[in-house]
C-alpha cells in the first residue's frame, strides 16, 4: 500500500461493468493508457464513498447530456442537408469528433469509478482543456453557423460541470497523487 492507494486490480465490480472489466484487463488496456500508474488503484472506502458515488453519478448525467448534444448536432445537421441547405464539412466533422469524445470519456469515467488514478487524471485533464479549445474554435468568424456556435457552448458548460465535480475537495482527496517509488523509499 502506497498512501490512501493500492496497486491492484479494482475490485467489487459487478454484472455488465465486471465482464467488460474482464475484457479489459484481458487486453491490458490499463497498462496501455495509465502508463506508469497504471495500477495504482485508490482505497475501495473512497471509491465507495456517498460523495464519490454521488459525484460519480452527476458525472454520468452530464456525460449522458454530452451525448445528447452531439447526436442532436448531427440530428440538425442531417435534417438541414436533406433539405437542400449546405452544411459545412467542419460541422459533420465537428459533430462525430464530439460524439468520439464523449465515448473516450465514458470510458474514463467508468476507469475512475473502479478507482483507477489514471483515469480520473484523464479525465480531469480533457475537463479542463476541451472546453477551452472548444470555446475558442467557436468564435472563428464564419466557421460554424450560429445553431452550432451555441452546440459548442452547451458542450464547454457540460465539460465545466464535470471538471468542478473532479476537482471537488472530496474527488481530489479520494484521488491523491501516486507516490514515485523513489519519493515512498527514501533509501534510494
Amino acid at each position: 500500500m502506497t498512501g490512501t492507494g493500492l496497486w491492484h486490480r479494482a475490485s467489487s465490480v459487478t454484472g455488465v461493468s465486471a465482464a467488460a472489466d474482464r475484457v479489459w484487463q484481458r487486453l491490458q488496456l490499463d497498462r496501455f493508457a495509465g502508463g506508469r500508474h497504471a495500477g495504482y488503484v485508490i482505497h475501495e472506502d473512497m471509491r465507495e464513498h456517498p460523495r464519490t458515488v454521488r459525484s460519480f453519478g452527476g458525472i454520468r448525467w452530464l456525460l449522458f447530456g454530452e451525448t445528447v448534444v452531439g447526436l442532436t448536432a448531427i440530428f440538425i445537421a442531417a435534417v438541414l442537408a436533406s433539405r437542400g441547405e449546405h452544411v459545412p464539412w467542419a460541422v459533420w466533422f465537428r459533430s462525430t469528433v464530439v460524439l468520439f469524445i464523449t465515448a473516450s470519456l465514458y470510458v474514463f469515467a467508468w476507469r475512475a469509478q473502479l478507482g483507477y488514478y489514471w483515469a480520473y487524471a484523464r479525465l480531469r485533464l480533457f475537463s479542463r482543456i476541451f472546453p477551452i479549445v472548444t470555446l475558442i474554435v467557436a468564435t472563428i468568424p464564419g466557421l460554424y453557423p450560429g445553431w452550432m456556435v451555441v452546440e459548442q457552448i452547451v458542450f464547454s458548460l457540460l465539460m465545466i460541470g464535470i471538471g468542478d465535480l473532479l476537482t471537488s475537495d472530496h474527488m481530489r482527496a479520494a484521488f491523491p497523487k501516486p507516490v514515485r517509488a523513489a519519493e515512498a523509499d527514501p533509501t534510494r
